[in-house]
């Protein structure tokens, strides 16, 4: 299996408990992440029922949302978010 090259940064968060319905974003620094390339993260622990986008919002950001979509809260421990950027040339 091959590597897509492209760029990686990790941050260690500890998100704050998400009410049912509620949303909260986190920037990540990436740098060489420009408009228009390919996002990916991953958290160090179990979203639970959790919906987790990413994409590069801004030259050298990408910005991770985590979506409640449950009825209740959500109480992540501190983890570490981690983000990858595939330039879309590179595909």
């Amino acid at each position: 299996m091959s590597r897509l090259s492209g760029y990686y940064a990790e941050v260690t968060n500890d998100f704050a408990s998400l009410a049912g319905g509620a949303e909260v974003a986190l920037d990540v620094t990436v740098p060489g992440a420009k408009l228009g390339d390919f996002a990916m993260c991953s958290l160090g622990v179990d979203v639970v029922d959790l919906i987790v986008t990413v994409n590069v919002t801004a030259a050298n950001t990408a910005t991770v949302l985590l979506a409640n979509a449950t009825a209740g809260a959500i109480d992540l421990a501190s983890t570490t978010v981690r983000v990858k950027v595939i330039p879309v040339d590179a595909i």
